[in-house]
């Protein structure tokens, strides 16, 4: 379920701001995002998963507040990043 390191360099490279960009908005955007497709692709096959699928509405809930962040600061970066990962407006 974890992020393995390579790709967690794979996001850094493709949405970070420099090298080895780890904890920028964006960054933090894209990891979440693949972590959460990851665990619905599991609570998919084990629907009684409980402690698995309030991790995963910790982890949807912490991203809209990301995204959020991002659509105040940097509007440009947040409309890009939704287009990249395809995520919908709000």
């Amino acid at each position: 379920m974890a992020l393995t390191k390579e790709q967690k360099q794979e996001f850094s490279n493709n949405f970070g701001k420099h090298e080895g960009d780890t904890g920028s908005v964006e960054v933090q955007i894209a990891m979440l995002t693949k972590r959460i497709a990851d665990l619905t692709q599991h609570l998919r096959s084990n629907k009684n998963d409980e402690s698995s699928r309030r991790g995963l509405l910790k982890m949807v809930g912490h991203r809209r507040r990301l995204l959020a962040y991002l659509r105040r600061s940097n509007y440009a970066s947040y409309v890009a990043l939704n287009e990249k990962l395809g995520l919908r407006l709000k």
